[in-house]
C-alpha cells in the first residue's frame, strides 16, 4: 500500500474518530398525529436531542500521525485537548503544536490527564505494553459519565473493565470500530447497552483506499506495508 493509500486511511480515521465524538441524540416522543401531519400540544420542545463538544475536554492516547489529525479535526468545534506521547522532540512530531495541543503528557501522566477528560479517544498501537492498557484503574480516573472512544486495536481495552464501567453507569458510552475478538459475535453482552455504538473496523476505508487495492491487483504489482491483525 502506497503512501497516499496510506495517508488517506490515516485521514479517514481521523474523521471517524471526530464523528464518534459527537454523542448520539436522545431519542425522543413523535407529537401526537393529527390528519395527515403532525402537531405539538405542548408549548414547551422537551430537553436538548443531543449534546455538544463545545467546552468539552479530550484526551487522545496516543499522540501519533492519526492522533495528530484527529487534534486538527476537533480544534475548530473549541475543545481543550489534552494528549500523551513518549516523545514529545519536535523531529517526532510533524507538526506545530501551538494552538494544536493544550496539554502533553507522558506515559506515566495518563492517569492524571484521564481525570481532566469527558471523552477519551484511543488511537495507539497494539504492543506487550499497552495491550489492556484503558482497564479498571483507568476508568475508575473517568469522570463520570464520560466517552470511551475506540478507533485503534480491541484488545486495548480491558473488555470487563469497560463492561463493568459501562453497567455501572459510570462510562458514560462507548464508540468502537474495533472490537476484542473480529469478527465481533452479535450476541455479546456489551451490545445490550442503548450507550454503545459499534462498526465493523471500516474507519480507515474509503473509496480511495480500495481502489488503490484495485489498481495493484489489476496490475499485478506486490503489496508493501501490509498489517495483518486479529
Amino acid at each position: 500500500m502506497d503512501l497516499s493509500c496510506y495517508g488517506e486511511r490515516l485521514l479517514s480515521s481521523a474523521r471517524f474518530a471526530r464523528s464518534l465524538d459527537l454523542p448520539p441524540p436522545r431519542p425522543q416522543p413523535l407529537p401526537a398525529r393529527e390528519g395527515n401531519g403532525y402537531c405539538c400540544h405542548s408549548e414547551g420542545l422537551g430537553p436538548p436531542v443531543g449534546e455538544a463538544i463545545f467546552g468539552k475536554t479530550i484526551l487522545i492516547l496516543w499522540f501519533g500521525a492519526i492522533g495528530m489529525e484527529i487534534a486538527k479535526r476537533l480544534r475548530p468545534f473549541g475543545v481543550k485537548i489534552l494528549a500523551t506521547k513518549r516523545n514529545w522532540s519536535s523531529n517526532t512530531v510533524s507538526c506545530d503544536l501551538d494552538g494544536l495541543v493544550d496539554k502533553k503528557g507522558g506515559p506515566e501522566d495518563m492517569y492524571e490527564l484521564v481525570q481532566e477528560a469527558d471523552i477519551v479517544i484511543t488511537c495507539m498501537t497494539l504492543n506487550n505494553e499497552s495491550v489492556g492498557i484503558v482497564d479498571h484503574k483507568f476508568l475508575s480516573a473517568l469522570k463520570k459519565g464520560s466517552y470511551l472512544i475506540n478507533i485503534a486495536r480491541g484488545r486495548l481495552l480491558d473488555y470487563t473493565a469497560v463492561f463493568n464501567h459501562l453497567e455501572s453507569g459510570h462510562l458514560g458510552g462507548l464508540g468502537i470500530d474495533v472490537a476484542w475478538t473480529e469478527p465481533f459475535d452479535p450476541e455479546d453482552p456489551i451490545l445490550k447497552f442503548p450507550n454503545v455504538i459499534i462498526t465493523p473496523h471500516v474507519a480507515g476505508i474509503t473509496e480511495l483506499v480500495v481502489g488503490d487495492v484495485a489498481l495493484k491487483l489489476h496490475a499485478g504489482e506486490p503489496f508493501t506495508k501490509i498489517e495483518f491483525v486479529n
